[in-house]
């Protein structure tokens, strides 16, 4: 499904939805998340590795063009109450500016009633916000070389779009 601007979808209140610079917070989005229907919560952590294909990896430095994001990002919880309507919580929170190795990028949780929902959930909203989300990654290497590493679409096409 594609969201236009005219047809934009709009968060819900018990949900939680971030770009930001500041450092993601494991305790703040677990709490988001609960809610006394869960029987599981299931939070997902993307954190910053120390390498890439054997490459030495130092730093990642990531931009996003944040409306549109958003946007994304309640595109995505609709999509989950669409096929799992008894979700009770999505929350998904990703940072911009350069990270170290050991930071966490992306954190994105899921509760609901059951944990087979809870994981299926958690699995599509992070494989659908790296795919469609207008965030950019930029490898920094440790001989200090760089590159901006493609994204959806274009990982699929095996192409670089930058």
């Amino acid at each position: 499904m594609t969201t236009t601007l005219t047809s934009a979808v709009k968060p819900r209140a018990e949900d939680s939805f971030a770009i930001t610079f500041a450092p993601l917070s494991l305790e703040e989005v677990y709490a988001k998340s609960e809610d006394p229907a869960n029987g599981a919560v299931v939070l997902m952590s993307g954190v910053v590795r120390n390498k890439t294909d054997g490459k030495p990896v130092i730093a990642l430095e990531y931009q996003a063009y944040e409306p549109m994001a958003l946007q994304v990002f309640y595109q995505i919880a609709a999509d989950i109450r669409l096929s799992t309507p008894d979700v009770n919580r999505v929350v998904i929170h990703h940072r911009t500016g350069r990270l170290q190795v050991g930071e966490i990028s992306v954190l994105v949780a899921v509760g609901c009633p059951h944990r087979s929902e809870a994981f299926e959930a958690c699995q599509y909203a992070i494989d659908t916000l790296k795919h469609n989300a207008p965030i950019w990654k930029k490898e920094i290497w440790q001989d200090g070389s760089s590159c901006w590493v493609s994204i959806g679409a274009c990982e699929q096409l095996g192409e670089n779009c930058f």
